[in-house]
């Protein structure tokens, strides 16, 4: 579990813009980790999981389980492997696992900035509210959060 957890944090510090303070630290990620309801997969930069590759790293998810439904809490490609699909590769993932846990939604939420919006929409992810202001970043903007959901 730590080498994952190695990885993961590679890939988030890789993949997530300082700006947003978006990034977990390592003891959240572990925390997290450390519920049976938490799970994650890691991609590897050939697009099979990396339990199945021996090629690096290039993505991840992290998503929190509850009684019907789940919560996409991260989802991270590094920067050099965009553009090549991985990122639609794990959300269809997300889903794909979300379904055979029997949830009835997945939801996501993330600024109303984030280009990854396009790819959330493309894939059926609905907006289901905002939250003003929930965002800050380094220069002390604020930016709303947009909560989406995709029915299974």
């Amino acid at each position: 579990m730590n080498d994952d957890v190695d990885r993961i944090m590679t890939i988030m510090e890789a993949a997530f813009d300082p700006v947003w303070g978006e990034a977990w630290t390592r003891r959240q990620v572990s925390d997290s980790l450390a519920f049976a309801h938490t799970h994650y997969r890691l991609l590897a930069t050939d697009g099979r999981t990396a339990s199945e590759s021996e090629e690096p790293c290039a993505g991840f998810t992290l998503v929190r389980a509850a009684p019907g439904e789940e919560e996409l809490l991260l989802v991270a490609v590094m920067p050099e492997h965009r553009g090549r699909g991985l990122g639609e590769k794990l959300v269809r993932q997300a889903i794909e696992d979300a379904r055979t846990r029997n949830a009835e939604r997945l939801f996501l939420e993330t600024r109303h900035n984030n280009p990854a919006i396009g790819l959330y929409r493309k894939l059926g992810f609905q907006p289901i509210g905002v939250r003003k202001d929930y965002y800050r970043g380094s220069d002390s903007k604020k930016l709303d959060a947009i909560t989406f959901a995709y029915k299974i």
